[in-house]
């Protein structure tokens, strides 16, 4: 699976994404991008999943006429201490995650 690390994710979290292709927007130079552009280029460069901690995205865009999906990742502080935890659920959630929707990743309580 090609996936793209938003600019609001720690980049250090590629390391728990082994098995999968993983690039950030930095180093593809996406950087400052807004959110609409962004997932054309996503779709465009052949990127199955973004994912991203911007708990509005949903909100602002229209999810369904990018052929991607999107996994926003519930947490406090961008550190990928933060992250480890729901890595589980997130390969859990991973199989039936389907393009043009979005899916959140959020600790249990």
């Amino acid at each position: 699976m090609k996936i793209l690390l938003d600019e609001c994710v720690t980049k250090k979290l590629r390391k728990a994404l082994k098995n999968h292709e993983v690039h950030t927007v930095t180093e593809i130079g996406w950087s400052g991008i807004k959110n609409g552009m962004l997932l054309s280029k996503a779709v465009g460069g052949g990127f199955d999943l973004l994912l991203t901690i911007d708990r509005n995205m949903e909100y602002r865009q229209n999810i369904s006429a990018y052929p991607t999906a999107i996994v926003v990742f519930d947490v406090m502080r961008n550190k990928v201490e933060e992250y480890l935890p729901l890595i589980d659920l997130f390969y859990q959630k991973l199989s039936t995650m389907e393009k043009g929707r979005i899916y959140k990743v959020t600790a249990q309580v």
